[in-house]
């Protein structure tokens, strides 16, 4: 992946630019391997004889727009599972809830809102949705709404599909595997479940770019989810990132990041309150 273009950059390098310009990640030389191994199929798709003239193609040629999509696709990280990093949840109904319905003290039925901000498959948003309405099960008057957003279209159609393999739910607990996830007995959906259509009507997929100057999306939301996501992200591009999520925080409200990510934020408006959380000011 060297081929110098006229310019005398290398077409690798020609791509690992345009891809953090379009979504953010940073794909240093040690990512080479890894581009080849999920774009190869790609290459073969093409009848081309190897990465440089895949990647020259993708460069130079005409009509790619598609291409591109699907390339975004392959090689943005779509790490997720339920309850993953489960202290974050607990936050969330044990404390962030119990604080915003405190504020709408008198208000007949607050909304929650909640953003998981890299969706992937749905697996965090569809958590979060699990914790609230337990505690509406508890008595806690109020609804809720959670936007998933995700770069990748792919992931956001299983996540609005809500379909997941049964061994995916080993990290949920029984009783609410039981309450919010359905099978069937026809073979072909043999190993599957569904996330049940009543938690599904909180849930909404939209496609977003993180690396956009602007986000179609309410300023008051109460929590939003970035988690694991910011370490792709060169340097400039994290606190863009964040400066334009805190935007649509809603004062009181959170942000939450990954554990690999805490030193990552800092902003004047956001306060820390735990390792990996930050509450707007």
């Amino acid at each position: 992946m060297n081929t110098m273009t006229a310019g005398g950059t290398s077409y690798s390098d020609r791509f690992r630019e345009l891809i953090r310009s379009l979504t953010g990640i940073s794909l240093p030389q040690s990512k080479v391997v890894m581009i080849e191994q999920r774009l190869r199929k790609r290459v073969l798709a093409f009848g081309l004889s190897d990465m440089e003239a895949y990647l020259g193609q993708l460069l130079e040629g005409q009509g790619m727009e598609e291409e591109l999509r699907i390339v975004i696709d392959l090689i943005t990280t779509n790490t997720t599972s339920f309850f993953r990093e489960s202290d974050h949840f607990d936050f969330l109904v044990n404390e962030a809830l119990p604080k915003r319905l405190a504020q709408a003290k008198g208000a007949r039925k607050p909304r929650f809102k909640l953003w998981s901000a890299a969706a992937s498959e749905g697996a965090e948003a569809y958590t979060s949705a699990m914790v609230l309405a337990e505690a509406q099960r508890r008595g806690a008057m109020f609804d809720f709404a959670v936007l998933a957003t995700d770069i990748s279209q792919r992931m956001l159609e299983r996540g609005a599909e809500a379909v997941y393999g049964a061994d995916q739910l080993s990290t949920v607990p029984p009783d609410l595997v039981k309450r919010y996830f359905m099978s069937s007995r026809h073979p072909s959906v043999a190993g599957k479940v569904r996330v049940v259509p009543e938690l599904r009507r909180h849930v909404r997929f939209r496609h977003l770019n993180l690396m956009d100057e602007t986000y179609p999306v309410d300023r008051d939301v109460d929590l939003i989810f970035l988690r694991n996501v910011l370490i792709y992200f060169d340097g400039p591009d994290q606190e863009r990132v964040v400066a334009r999520l805190a935007s649509h925080v809603a004062p009181g409200g959170y942000l939450v990041v990954g554990h690999a990510e805490s030193m990552v934020v800092r902003m004047d408006g956001l306060k820390q309150v735990r390792p990996t959380i930050f509450q707007k000011v």
